[in-house]
């Protein structure tokens, strides 16, 4: 086969991100030279998303863009739209392969066998026989590396697809993250944010057949020992698994971040129960507390959803009050979507789709608000920022250990490098 250039779009989270970055590395390895998304190239590879809304439009929507600019090309869909709706996605005109969950990282042998004109080819299985883990991790630029070392999730919360995209929850061994980390910092790595579906589950797996039981709490400590890397963050975390032992570690260690993402998806317990999220408000508060009484500087960031079936107006107001009583410092907001084969679809009464963009302006308007606040509060303190290659308008971004972003004129001795930066 003559095809020697591929580009890669990736829709969606810090997962796929990560796992793109690892199908591209294994196409290098076998002989593929990367290119842009916007250039011409023999193949494309499309790496979907089934949380965002328009996962069929903007898959749709790319392949028409690749049919203009090159009608000859090989177009690969994969990621969780692909498990979840292959033959939908094999329909689209010009698409040519579709990989699911267990075979996106076959993907160099797929390719050996696949010719342009054939009728798109669907490799995918039941997402239930997918067993293994594959690793992966972000490697586009040396600051800072998402490093999967968790993927699907056992949990079964009404609003969410993505145990049928990813199967069940199962995770790296803490020998292999290692191995990982390890690698990376050899490359000049200075941050790894640690990325799974469910991540505080972490420990599941199987080794030559037989069943693994770690637990995240021992790979943090393990990792706090790893020479060469400065620091860690954790990208989320349910509450529910977030223990006081995780916190009280963070809390002293010199490598793990004064940053938590915690999902907390509504303020109301009757909604957390219809959506059977497996905690209480209650809960919630407690972890915040916790974080704030050993580290009041720590930055906290929310994962809230907006209309979601059921959600009466008053609802929503006890997920604002919550919110706006809460020490945390920014939110994630997403509106609440139909998604088929969750046990949402069949609820009601539905919130009009209206009423939900409104809520979901109105907390963003109460994040940016905290973000504010939480910055503010840190005014005039030296903390140490870690600043970013890229230079945008010669400017350069960096973020301190608590996650406040800082912005200043480029300079090149400081990229990839950590300042103790005065907070203005």
């Amino acid at each position: 086969m003559s095809v020697k250039t591929v580009a890669f779009h990736t829709l969606g989270c810090k997962l796929n991100y990560s796992e793109t970055s690892t199908l591209s590395r294994t196409l290098e390895a076998d002989g593929f030279v990367q290119k842009d998304f916007e250039e011409k190239a023999d193949v494309y590879v499309i790496n979907t998303c089934s949380v965002t809304d328009n996962a069929d439009k903007e898959c749709r929507y790319l392949v028409r863009k690749i049919q203009r600019r090159a009608p000859e090309s090989l177009v690969v869909i994969t990621g969780c739209y692909a498990q979840l709706k292959p033959k939908e996605i094999a329909a689209i005109e010009g698409v040519d392969l579709v990989l699911g969950a267990a075979e996106k990282f076959n993907i160099s042998q797929h390719l050996r066998e696949l010719s342009k004109g054939d009728s798109a080819k669907i490799c995918s299985c039941d997402i239930e026989e997918v067993q293994g883990f594959n690793s992966s991790y972000s490697l586009n630029d040396r600051t800072r590396t998402f490093l999967k070392v968790q993927d699907g999730c056992d949990y079964n919360c009404a609003f969410c697809t993505i145990p049928l995209a990813r199967g069940h929850s199962r995770s790296d061994s803490i020998e292999g993250v290692l191995r990982n980390v390890r690698e990376l910092a050899a490359t000049g790595t200075k941050e790894i944010v640690l990325t799974g579906i469910n991540l505080g589950d972490f420990g599941k797996g199987y080794d030559g057949g037989k069943k693994r039981e770690e637990s995240f709490y021992e790979l943090v400590q393990e990792l706090d020992k790893v020479e060469g890397i400065e620091r860690y963050r954790i990208s989320s975390i349910e509450p529910n698994l977030l223990t006081d032992e995780i916190i009280e570690f963070v809390a002293q260690s010199k490598k793990f971040m004064p940053h938590f993402h915690i999902p907390l998806q509504s303020g109301s317990n009757k909604i957390l129960g219809a959506m059977r999220r497996r905690y209480k408000r209650e809960l919630y508060v407690e972890r915040i507390e916790k974080i704030k009484a050993l580290m009041p500087h720590c930055c906290i960031g929310v994962d809230v959803i907006v209309g979601f079936p059921t959600e009466s107006d008053e609802d929503f107001k006890d997920t604002f009050d919550f919110l706006h009583g809460l020490d945390v410092s920014y939110f994630h907001v997403f509106t609440y979507s139909e998604r088929d084969n969750t046990l949402a679809i069949d609820m009601k009464p539905v919130v009009p789709v209206n009423v939900r963009h409104e809520r979901n302006k109105s907390l963003r308007n109460l994040s940016y608000q905290k973000m504010q606040y939480f910055t503010a509060q840190h005014q005039g303190e030296t903390r140490k920022v870690l600043f970013e290659i890229a230079s945008k308008n010669g400017m350069m971004d960096g973020y301190t250990d608590n996650y406040i972003k800082v912005t200043t004129p480029y300079r090149e001795e400081w990229v990839n490098g950590i300042v103790e930066w005065k907070l203005g």
